[in-house]
């Protein structure tokens, strides 16, 4: 079947609807038949093209390809326009806005996975990383983190090491991505919860507990094999998250999964 990247004019378009401050959270396989990376290549602009030509390795371009195609068709959704149409303005140290929305949105993509938060006013960002092996556990964290998370993670159980590790990795890069640092900003400067039963949470920033209070912080269940996060500037906001699709079905004639209802809400603890 013959499909194409579609517009938010279709039904369903209640799913795609950002009202008072909630945060629509989604996620997509990073993995598809060339003909639907075809499809969504065809949405990206030039420079999003030469960005991917600059992969060396071809799973690696795919996954961009898919998830900035998947992107645009997303936002296209929520902006009721052509994904082709979707106009990105950058920051001083590269993070995408809208031009001319006040919908903010931030992507992840990790393996096979691609993570995508929307919300309304509000800075936010998000995480996602694939759980695996990782030599010098504590070296990197000694290196990265504040001593007292450092501390924290040296106190789980074996079984929960690398998860709590990725727990803490995926806190902090959810903030440095709502802040527009990208790898910028030292991941020491502000410290996150990590002990088991504790909610996500901002501890400081700076050293400045007030700050930490002014932002929100929540684990988000995607795939059992990731851990994920989103951070945002604002009291807690409604979270709804959307099981994982296939980028197939994003397409105008494809199967319509990206427009269900939300499935599910956050998540905090290792």
């Amino acid at each position: 079947m013959q499909h194409s990247a579609g517009d938010s004019g279709a039904s369903g378009r209640g799913s795609f609807e950002l009202t008072g401050r909630t945060v629509h959270v989604r996620s997509m396989r990073t993995k598809a038949p060339e003909a639907v990376v075809a499809e969504l290549a065809a949405t990206l602009t030039q420079r999003e093209r030469n960005h991917a030509a600059k992969y060396c390795f071809d799973h690696l371009r795919v996954r961009y390809i898919l998830a900035t195609g998947g992107l645009r068709i997303l936002l296209g959704r929520y902006l009721n326009i052509r994904p082709e149409r979707v106009e990105f303005r950058y920051g001083v140290k590269g993070k995408p806005s809208l031009a001319g929305s006040d919908h903010q949105f931030n992507m992840s993509h990790s393996g096979e996975l691609a993570l995508f938060a929307f919300t309304p006013e509000c800075e936010l960002g998000v995480d996602v990383e694939r759980m695996r092996t990782v030599d010098d556990l504590f070296g990197i964290a000694a290196g990265a983190f504040c001593p007292e998370e450092t501390a924290e993670l040296r106190s789980l159980p074996p079984r929960l090491l690398h998860q709590g590790f990725f727990s803490l990795w995926t806190r902090k890069e959810a903030y440095i991505k709502a802040i527009g640092q990208g790898l910028y900003a030292p991941l020491d400067r502000f410290r996150v919860s990590l002990l088991p039963g504790e909610p996500a949470r901002f501890v400081h920033i700076d050293g400045d507990a007030a700050e930490a209070r002014s932002w929100m912080l929540h684990d988000l269940t995607i795939h059992p094999e990731y851990r994920a996060a989103v951070a945002y500037r604002d009291a807690a906001r409604p979270l709804e998250i959307w099981e994982t699709i296939e980028p197939e079905e994003l397409l105008e004639n494809g199967p319509r999964a990206a427009e269900r209802p939300p499935v599910t809400a956050a998540s905090d603890g290792v």
